[in-house]
Order: C-alpha cells, then structure tokens, then sequence
C-alpha cells in the first residue's frame, strides 16, 4: 500500500511542467557596467540543474528581448553584455528557451540515468525528459523574466565612520552631582535677589502679602499702648516703616531665612516667578540619557541615600562617620543636648567656603569696606579717589549702610576668615599672610590641583576614541582631596561658611542697587553675569587695584564650591569603589572643571591643563593663589611705570611665609577689615 502510494506521488511529480528562472549578477548597473543573465531549469523531482553543465544548456536555443531596442544580449547561456547608456530607472529583460537538440538532450538523460544514485526509477529519467522536449518544442517555450535598475549618473557613495569613547554605566553615585547644581543653584544671587525683592519690595502678589502680614501683626502686638486715634495723621501712609541700623538687621535675618529654605540635600523643581535652578536638556547631556527626568532623578537620589534610624535618609558618606562613633544617639537634638548637632546629617547645607575666600580675592568685600568709610566721610588713602565723588546718589541705602556699618562688631572679621581658610584648605589670603594657624591642610593645593591636572589629561585621552582613558589616577586624587577636606571639618566650618556666605549675600545685594552704579558710575556695557560685579570692577579701576575681572573670580567661587563639594560629599573612601565612577565624575563635572582651569589661568596666569616639562612649572603650580595674585599686581602696576617687576620665587614658600613685593607709590590691596 505505501509503495503504491509513493509510486503515485512520483507519477503526479512527472506532470509537472519544467520551471525556468533568468538570474541576473547586478540588481544595479551604469553605463559601460558588465550585466551577466544567467538561465536555470529546475523540476521538482530533481531540482535546479547546475548552470555550470555545458552539457546540458547546450542544447537549447535562448532569445532575449528587452524593452529598450539598445539592449542586445547575445543568444547564449549565460548572456553577457556591457551595459550602454540608457535612461536612469528600470530596465524589464525576458527570455524564452526552445529546443536545439533533441538527440544531444536524450544522451545527457540517458547519461544521468546510469549514473543516478538515488532511488529515481529508469522510467522517470524517460518520463522527465519527454517532458522537458514538450515544454520546450517550437510550439511551446519556457519563459523567465529578471528586472534591472539602470542608474544613469554614477554612484555617488559617501561613508562615516566613526569611533566612540566606550560608554559608562551610571554609578549611584552619579545623581549627587544633580543634587549639588540644583543646591548651589538655588542660593545664587538671582534667587537671592528674587526672595529679598519679594519680601520686602512687593513687587508681586506674594510680596505684597508678606509685607501686610508684617505690618499687621506689628500693629496688632501695640495695639493699646500707642495712639491709634488721631486724626491729624488721616489720609497719610500708614505702612510699615524701618528708621536706624535696623533695616540691615531685617535683611540680615531675611538672609539666614533664605539659607535655610534652601539647605538639604534635594531636588526641586523650577518655579515661574523664580530663576531656574533645574536644568533638565543639560542634565540629560551629563547623564547621557536624553529621556531623563525629575521624577527619574529623585527616585535615583532616594536609592543613593542611607536610611538612619532616626533621622531618616543621609548622606552615604556622613553614615560612615557617625557610625564610627560610640555612644552617639542616633537622634538630631539641639546644641545644649548630647546627640548629633540638628540637621547637620539629615539636610546638610551644600555651600563651601572656598566660594567666599574667591570673592574675597576678586575684592568684594573690599569695595563695600571702602564705600563704608567713604560713607563716614573717611579717607582710606591720602589720595583717596572716593573723596572726588559725590555721595548723594546713595541717601536712599543710608539706613542700610549705617547698620552695616553698626554691625561690624558681629561680622567676621578677615583675620577669622583667614584662619578658616587655612583650617579647610590650606589658603593665605592676600591681606593675612602673617597669621599662625594651629592647623594647616599645607597639601590641599597640590592635591586639589593634581586633581584638575589629571581631569585635564583624562579628558584629552577620552576625546581621543583610540586610546582607553585610564580612571585610576583620577580615582587616587579623589580620594586624596577628599580625605583633606574631611580632616578639615574638624573646626568650625559648617557655621563659618554659612555666616560667610550670607554676609557675602548681602554685600552682593547692597553693591547690585541701583545708587551704587550712579555712584560709581561704572561701565555699563560690559555683560556681567550678575548686576553687583559692575560695581567691584569699577572700584578696583577707581583704586588701583587689579585689572582682571571680578567675573572670572566668581567663576573660580562657584564651579570651585560645586567641585569640592562633590569631592567632600562623595563617598570616595569606599574600597569597592571603580574606576568607572572617577571617569563619570569626570565627565558630569567637565564643564566646571574647565571652566575653573580657565578662570585660574586667567586670574593667575598658571595652566593647569598643560603637561609639566620643567620642574619649574611644578613649582609654580602648588604656590599660594595669593601669592600669584600678588605677582600679577606687580606686573601691572611695573608696566605702568616702566620698571621691571621683581622675580617670583621658584619654590613654595614654607607655612604663611610671601616673598616680598616691590613696594610702589600707590598704596597695597585693601585689607579685608583690621581686627581692633
């Protein structure tokens, strides 16, 4: 029964007609290109018959018809023809296979029969053959068709090929840099600026609202001990006023309340009536993922972050170290109790004190100090050129400025500040370089600026796709910079940098009004970043004091303040650490790290990013900023008398010792303030 059934099947098979395909070697050709057609016959019992048998294509005949008269392949299997010119599209070519040779076609069958391996009966061969000679007898013929695309100009092929730097998955780590820019953005001076604006100008409706609730709940506290009845005063403004030092006392709180609102760290979104502080396209560009979002961050900083029990999430790092006390209450209490110090771990404020010791150096403070003197009608100098001006344009800050003024006592002086800096960083300022400290991070200079030296080199090797930039020398100088930095925090930094910042916040604020540009009369045209910097340069030309921009000084204080913060912060102690999380540390803080390089270079004349050749440059590099500030003010002031400057020393000077300048006509840089 199955014999019968496959003998069947085969029978069926034998009916079938022959097929034929036309094959062509290139689906696209131009002119003067070699087109190969090439003819197949296949049945289904046996398959395709190989192109190559001679023997077997021999024995038919081939004509080829195109659309295109120009188009004449030769009668011949296979065909080959150089293409001519021809219109650019699509080129339809048919051909039709009869029989030639019957005779020559029976002995390839027969001869196929007797060599036949498989189990094809004889029969078969026979019925295949007559088969084949129906199909293709001069009544008859097989017919195949192939298309070809005619290009008619040439081609025109234009490759890219490019290498990318390999790609860095991201650390948990990676979202504390988010949360530093949105932080340090958010206590810039144009939010600062906005908030003071919109308590006390009223100059929207929530100012309006705070200056209301201001007024009544002092009007309701004396309510019954002054005299609310008179009518001689009908019809006059009856609202809030600050007479005396006590309107700088009011801003002064406003300023700590602003810090406050504004510590911990968190993410916050952009308001509509405030400055932006969240820069999503850019914080995409940092990640690497262009569907990054707010929500998307939070959630990562809520995974990167400790629970403490307690307290709630913490800093990695700050669990670190308060784990490592004993006996410590795992609560955040006042500073009259035993325990952690209150929002010390839990919503640490993001702020470094390298951020006031720049401004410093770029005469902030110093320009307010000479405006205050000038203001109780003392000179600084014999040939002091604010005696020249007239003072009237600032009577509207009066009250401001006496109790400025007023407040002296209670501000920092530059001789504490000084011992600060020592203290966290290892810096003499230009007007203290005779202090003793007790403590001095004497290595933080070369660490930190082997820092940005070996970021510049990683960057130079990640641009170049085909060099693997080595991670480890930056993973080293990280941890080195960061363990000064918290050998530092033993004194009182956290309270020391808040008060300087807000101090530095309203001098900021009180140097932006409009009565200190009329009365220094500045240059107008010049685009500062933000409207205080005018002032400042215009009283460093007024003095005498330095050519070089406060711009780039506030350029060394903010992106110094956010990478030291993401060093300080960072939990780089960790021994499971990779070399994959400097190279994205590096990467996140390109911007700000080429942005202090440069603004160093500009302030300092020393270039961090350049290769060390000669020990000389070693030396230079790790000298005290002061120190080459100092040096800058000689060569100005000797090219404006046509003397020679007088040579920086080569090495280091040892502790708070500076080589002494050449001491000209005109008086030193101001000192930030003299202790009594």
């Amino acid at each position: 029964m199955v014999m019968e059934t496959m003998r069947t099947e085969r029978m069926e098979q034998q009916l079938e007609p022959w097929e034929c395909r036309l094959l062509n070697s290139h689906e696209r050709v131009r002119k003067n290109d070699t087109a190969t057609l090439t003819v197949v016959l296949s049945h289904p019992c046996i398959g395709d018959i190989d192109p190559g048998d001679t023997e077997f294509y021999s024995n038919f005949k081939y004509k080829y018809d195109a659309q295109d008269q120009s188009v004449c392949f030769p009668e011949q299997n296979p065909a080959v023809l150089r293409m001519p010119s021809l219109p650019h599209g699509r080129l339809r070519v048919g051909v039709c296979v009869t029989i030639k040779d019957q005779q020559g076609l029976r002995r390839w069958f027969e001869k196929r029969e007797k060599e036949s391996l498989n189990d094809i009966p004889p029969e078969t061969w026979e019925s295949l053959r007559e088969r084949l000679v129906a199909d293709v007898s001069h009544s008859n013929a097989l017919h195949a068709y192939s298309t070809l695309s005619i290009v008619a100009h040439p081609f025109d092929v234009h490759a890219t090929v490019s290498l990318d730097s390999p790609a860095i998955d991201l650390t948990d780590d990676a979202v504390l840099g988010a949360a530093i820019r949105n932080r340090t953005a958010a206590v810039g001076f144009d939010r600062y600026k906005k908030f003071i604006d919109c308590i006390f100008c009223g100059s929207d409706s929530a100012g309006v609202n705070t200056s209301r609730l201001i007024e009544k709940g002092i009007k309701a506290f004396t309510t019954g001990c002054v005299d609310q009845g008179c009518n001689e005063f009908a019809g006059v403004d009856t609202r809030l006023n600050i007479y005396g030092p006590y309107a700088y006392g009011v801003l002064k709180l406003a300023t700590q309340a602003f810090l406050m609102l504004e510590s911990g760290v968190v993410i916050r979104d952009n308001e509509d009536h405030r400055p932006k502080i969240l820069f999503m396209d850019k914080e995409r560009d940092r990640f690497g993922d262009p569907d990054l979002s707010l929500h998307e961050l939070e959630d990562r900083l809520k995974h990167y972050l400790v629970h403490y029990p307690g307290v709630g999430p913490v800093l990695p790092y700050l669990d670190r170290v308060v784990s490592a006390f004993i006996g410590l209450h795992g609560k955040e209490v006042l500073p009259y109790c035993d325990g952690i110090l209150q929002h010390r771990l839990s919503s640490p404020s993001l702020i470094e004190l390298i951020w006031s010791y720049w401004h410093e150096e770029g005469m902030l403070a110093q320009t307010m100090n000479a405006i205050t003197r000038r203001f109780q009608n003392r000179r600084s100098s014999r040939h002091d050129p604010l005696s020249e001006l007239a003072f009237d344009p600032l009577r509207p800050l009066s009250n401001l400025l006496w109790g400025f003024i007023q407040d002296e006592p209670n501000r920092l002086t530059g001789a504490s500040l000084a011992y600060e800096y020592a203290n966290a960083y290892g810096l003499i300022g230009t007007n203290n370089r005779h202090i003793t400290p007790a403590d001095n991070r004497s290595k933080f200079i070369e660490a930190f600026h082997n820092l940005l030296a070996c970021a510049a080199r990683f960057f130079r090797e990640d641009a170049d796709t085909t060099v693997k930039a080595d991670g480890f020398p930056l993973l080293n100088a990280l941890k080195e910079v960061h363990l000064i930095l918290a050998d530092g925090l033993q004194n009182q930094l956290c309270d020391m940098t808040w008060t300087a910042r807000s101090e530095m916040l309203m001098t900021q604020w009180l140097l932006a009004r409009q009565e200190m540009r009329e009365f220094l009369r500045g240059r107008y045209m010049v685009p500062y970043d933000e409207p205080w910097m005018g002032a400042v340069d215009s009283m460093k030309r007024l003095q005498g004091w330095t050519d070089t921009s406060v711009s780039y000084f506030h350029d060394l204080a903010v992106t110094g303040e956010r990478i030291l913060l993401s060093v300080r912060w960072g939990d780089w102690t960790d021994i499971e650490n990779i070399e994959d999380q400097a190279k994205l540390w590096a990467r996140q803080w390109m911007p700000e790290i080429k942005k202090y390089i440069y603004a160093l270079r500009t302030a300092t004349g020393v270039d961090l990013s350049n290769e060390i050749t000669d020990t000389r440059d070693a030396a230079l590099r790790y000298l005290q900023p002061s120190l080459l500030l100092q040096r800058r003010l000689a060569e100005q002031r000797s090219a404006r008398s046509g003397r020679p400057p007088k040579p920086l020393p080569l090495a280091a000077p040892r502790g708070p010792s500076f080589a002494e300048l050449p001491r000209p006509h005109q008086a030193r840089l101001p000192i930030y303030r003299k202790d009594n």
